[in-house]
């Protein structure tokens, strides 16, 4: 059995530390686990070196974000020889089979190569419900899936293919970082995991999601908790980028202005002035994301060093 490298970014990881690494730590598959720090301020650094010494640490200069700290401990476990690369965001844990359980998946899958992702079931902080992004992921795929039903009628089937999940919880085969390469640079927090997922489905890979694996994620149970005052919405830049949307600059451009006349006409000034911000920053970053979406529907190691 192969060991799993487990790819953890810490950005103030105190509040969840002992929780999450002591789960690896009582995982039935052996594992080996990388921390990329961001500039914890709360003593994460200390506690995970002196607690957990055999964890892997990187000490990031300043806060890389969470892609850009992904792909040096994607780099680094490659290099290393990883075929499994399991990314746990700090507010998560494992229980003991979580690990066997998905690889069981990837062993006695009919096609291996097909499959870009796979993730366990995601429970909240609780461990009495779901997280509450896996409900909206599982009710978007209903039609293809029949999850929901299945659920119901207590028939769950060994896995499912799914639109969408979320990077909390992701495993990933060697030959996904090989085939799809590693996160978009452009995006510092949020949008990044969904820009990947769009490039997994151009490079013909499959999401699966796993009911018999279980994990937690300890993240806020609400739809809006991004603090849009912190994070910029990206949701346009992703669709900029996604391969699989041809002419998706000037068709989100387009919009933009179509949005843009609406509300200034309509009277609604704050938002016409938040659209028209929007349109001059794509406008002034058109030539990045072009030639980032050039450089992503390449086959192999984007964004990764791993010569």
């Amino acid at each position: 059995m192969p060991v799993i490298h487990v790819i953890i970014v810490t950005y103030n990881a105190m509040r969840w530390a002992k929780r999450c690494f002591s789960s690896l730590e009582n995982s039935s598959l052996p594992i080996r686990c990388i921390v990329v720090d961001n500039g914890s301020t709360d003593g994460t650094q200390d506690y995970v070196k002196t607690h957990f010494p055999k964890v892997d640490f990187i000490q990031s200069p300043k806060n890389l974000g969470f892609g850009k700290a992904n792909n040096l401990g994607i780099e680094k476990a490659y290099k290393e020889g990883a075929e499994f690369f399991y990314l746990m965001n700090q507010d998560a844990w494992l229980y003991q089979d979580s690990m066997e359980k998905m690889l069981d998946i990837y062993y006695h899958h009919p096609n291996k190569d097909e499959i870009g992702i796979i993730s366990p079931f995601h429970i909240d902080g609780s461990e009495k419900y779901l997280d509450i992004f896996l409900d909206q992921y599982i009710a978007k795929n209903y039609e293809k899936t029949r999850l929901i039903s299945d659920l119901y009628f207590q028939t769950l089937k060994p896995f499912y293919e799914i639109q969408f999940v979320n990077a909390a919880h992701w495993l990933l085969p060697r030959k996904t970082i090989e085939t799809v390469g590693g996160f978009n640079p452009y995006f510092f927090h949020y949008g990044e995991d969904n820009e990947y997922v769009n490039r997994i489905h151009f490079h013909q890979q499959k999401v699966l999601i796993v009911p018999g694996s279980k994990v937690v994620h300890d993240g806020v149970q609400s739809l809006n908790k991004i603090d849009r005052t912190k994070y910029e919405d990206v949701r346009i830049e992703v669709n900029i980028m996604n391969p699989n949307l041809p002419n998706a600059l000037e068709l989100e451009k387009r919009a933009l202005k179509q949005s843009m006349l609406k509300n200034i006409m309509t009277g609604n000034i704050s938002k016409y002035k938040q659209l028209s911000k929007k349109y001059k920053k794509i406008s002034r970053d058109g030539e990045t994301l072009t030639e980032l979406r050039n450089q992503l529907t390449q086959k192999g190691s984007t964004f990764l060093n791993l010569s």
